[in-house]
């Protein structure tokens, strides 16, 4: 791109209009430095203070763009007493911006009570659009149509099981954020709960190792097993259901009667969970009805 070029887009960012008692919801990039906007960059130089979830981590990103703001810690343990704090401020006519470690504030990051308390205050909140780890991931997996973005699923396993319930008959894609510590753990879990549906799983999007890989989550304990050890920060995406989805019979199906003949039936039925990590009560109640059919 020209000097010009660039010229012509600081100047245009530099125009638009820049009101005081505002807070900017700006979005910084999730990976790749290059991934800011001409606009994200004029608003975090003209604000009166920064506040961010980790002023380490910000402090680190903002050198990167020669920005130099007070920062003002706003995380998730301390995000209602900083609401207040920002509302003062922005009352006497300051103007601040809002960002997190990385991606657009809110989404599975601090900031949507601070939102709702400064727009509760009567004052205006202005986005400034950037990177979401969601939509680009979803734009390269080639899905179409409705999705909904869940998040991050708890930790316990009960609760995760939960949720996943709630999930269970949603036609849409659905959209998971997960740790590398707890990837294993989590396809596991998608795998009982959608193993007809496909599974995306998007690794350090936008960075240098950046991966996609889609397969069946009927085939997620061989993904494991021969794939990489996580590493890096997770997307995942489970494809919403098809309509040959709905219809084929579920994948262990073919190894459970291959077992059957030559087992008996609990370990026919245990076999074919360990290898296809499909869901043990469906297997089993699968098992009962071939027997009763020979």
């Amino acid at each position: 791109m020209s000097t010009s070029v660039l010229n012509t887009l600081w100047d245009a960012a530099s125009q638009q209009q820049f009101p005081t008692h505002t807070l900017y919801i700006v979005a910084t990039p999730i990976g790749n430095l290059a991934d800011i906007s001409v606009r994200a960059l004029t608003t975090l130089s003209r604000v009166d203070a920064i506040a961010c979830e980790d002023t380490r981590h910000s402090k680190t990103l903002l050198n990167q763009y020669g920005i130099q703001k007070p920062l003002i810690a706003t995380h998730e343990h301390n995000e209602n007493e900083s609401a207040q704090q920002l509302i003062t401020r922005l009352q006497k006519g300051e103007r601040i911006a809002l960002i997190t470690d990385a991606g657009t504030p809110a989404i599975s990051d601090p900031g949507a009570r601070v939102v709702t308390a400064v727009r509760e205050a009567g004052l205006r909140v202005i986005p400034i659009a950037g990177a979401s780890a969601v939509v680009t991931a979803l734009s390269a997996t080639g899905v179409d149509g409705a999705f909904a973005f869940v998040g991050f699923l708890p930790n316990k396993t009960g609760a995760r099981a939960q949720v996943l319930a709630q999930w269970k008959n949603c036609p849409a894609h659905l959209v998971f954020y997960e740790a590398p510590h707890r990837l294993h753990d989590t396809i596991r879990a998608l795998s009982e709960v959608f193993a007809e549906r496909n599974v995306t799983v998007a690794r350090e999007v936008t960075k240098l190792f950046e991966e996609f890989q889609t397969f069946a989550l009927s085939d997620a304990q061989d993904w494991m097993r021969t794939s990489d050890g996580p590493r890096g920060e997770y997307v995942l995406i489970v494809h919403a259901p098809t309509e040959q989805a709905n219809t084929a019979l579920p994948a262990w199906r073919t190894t459970l009667e291959k077992l059957l003949p030559h087992l008996p039936l609990k370990q026919a039925v245990a076999l074919t969970v360990e290898l296809t990590a499909a869901s043990k009560n469906e297997v089993y109640a699968c098992a009962l009805d071939l027997k009763n059919q020979a």
